[in-house]
């Protein structure tokens, strides 16, 4: 089977990633496969238009070519309105799509025929997220750098270095959940010599953090009053609880800002699925702070975007062999064979076929293993 695969250029505010790199290109494309790259779509990362077209590929004027043209879109973001309206009831669309917590891109999908299939709810034998994953240690990292700049006296922080100095006790981290975000997270804040809190209410996977990094790392069953207690004492919170395709839960309400000291840092990693404090809205990298009662809030919805390089390689190494299911044998053959894949359907001509997203839109669930048997 030939499928001609689109990649156009991501339009959200500060977003480089890209759907597809130069190599992966070249894999589709010894497999016959037909790629569409819109012009400019890697550039900013250093795939140039001349680095596709070595790969096998076509370059596309225009977005609206891609769309026209391509049977499979593949993207980074989730699709921005005008992005929906291009889409049709033949195309499939394989990228992150973050639907709970968003009716409007749930709607639009729904009202294009369109099959859109989710990264982050794609799953594998041991019931994780692979394709979230990369993503998910990116942003965990980066919690700890962005956490540590907003800190600084200058960008409106408490004026606190996390590392400390002899003489001087380092800041305290805490970090609200203990999956993938939350062992990277842990992971750089302990390197940076930070004072370092995991809370989690899983105890198997707290024991399995203990053994992981040993007694540099303190655990804590996440209790409503150990949180309490450990956001009003700490420097910088991070937020990175999820529930695989629903809205995030709300940890810290915002009558716990009050007891915070002034000018500490929450940075909310769960904003793509809504956010997990009372007080978070989505920013950008533009403009990525905000201050409410004194805290200091940092909610980029598209955090792994500002190391797109990085990011863009890593999340195609894990996103490659799917698209290459789904261009090889088509959508419907592809998720039929692979029940991991078909956890990802999230939207099929107008149906929501996603459980969680479903209940979180208030709207009615279609099973999708009705849809490909």
């Amino acid at each position: 089977m030939v499928t001609r695969i689109g990649v156009p250029k991501e339009i959200k505010n500060h977003e480089y990633r890209v759907g597809l790199t130069p190599a992966s290109v070249r894999e589709l494309a010894a497999e016959g496969h037909a790629l569409l790259i819109q012009s400019g779509a890697g550039a900013e990362i250093g795939f140039s238009d001349e680095a596709y077209r070595a790969a096998g590929a076509e370059i596309a004027g225009s977005a609206e070519e891609v769309f026209a043209k391509a049977d499979l879109i593949v993207k980074v973001k989730e699709p921005q309105p005008a992005e929906c309206r291009r889409l049709r009831p033949d195309q499939v669309l394989f990228t992150y799509l973050h639907l709970a917590p968003d009716p409007e891109q749930a709607r639009l999908l729904m009202e294009s025929g369109c099959t859109a299939i989710a990264y982050e709810t794609v799953t594998d034998r041991a019931g994780r997220l692979p394709l979230l994953a990369p993503m998910s240690e990116i942003a965990g990292r980066m919690a700890i750098q962005v956490g540590a700049v907003a800190l600084q006296k200058s960008n409106g922080g408490s004026g606190i270095l996390l590392g400390g100095v002899p003489g001087v006790l380092p800041g305290k981290v805490l970090v609200i959940g203990g999956g993938v975000v939350g062992a990277n997270a842990a992971r750089m804040a302990m390197g940076l010599g930070a004072d370092v809190t995991i809370a989690d209410r899983s105890m198997p996977r707290l024991a399995q953090l203990d053994d992981l990094f040993g007694p540099r790392l303190k655990t804590v069953y996440a209790s409503a009053d150990t949180l309490d207690r450990l956001v009003a004492d700490s420097d910088l919170v991070v937020g990175a609880v999820l529930v695989p395709g629903a809205a995030a839960p709300k940890l810290v309400r915002r009558d716990q800002l009050a007891g915070m000291r002034r000018g500490s840092v929450l940075v909310d990693v769960a904003i793509d699925q809504g956010g997990c404090f009372e007080t978070s809205h989505a920013t950008t990298h533009s403009d990525p702070t905000y201050v409410v009662d004194g805290v200091v809030h940092y909610c980029v919805a598209n955090m792994p975007g500002a190391v797109a390089r990085t990011s863009t390689e890593a999340l195609n190494h894990a996103t490659l062999p799917f698209v290459q299911a789904l261009a090889g044998k088509g959508w419907k053959r592809a998720l039929a064979e692979d029940p991991h894949l078909l956890a990802g359907l999230n939207v099929h001509a107008g149906q929501l076929t996603y459980e969680a997203v479903a209940d979180a839109l208030g709207q009615p669930f279609t099973d999708p293993r009705n849809l490909v048997g």
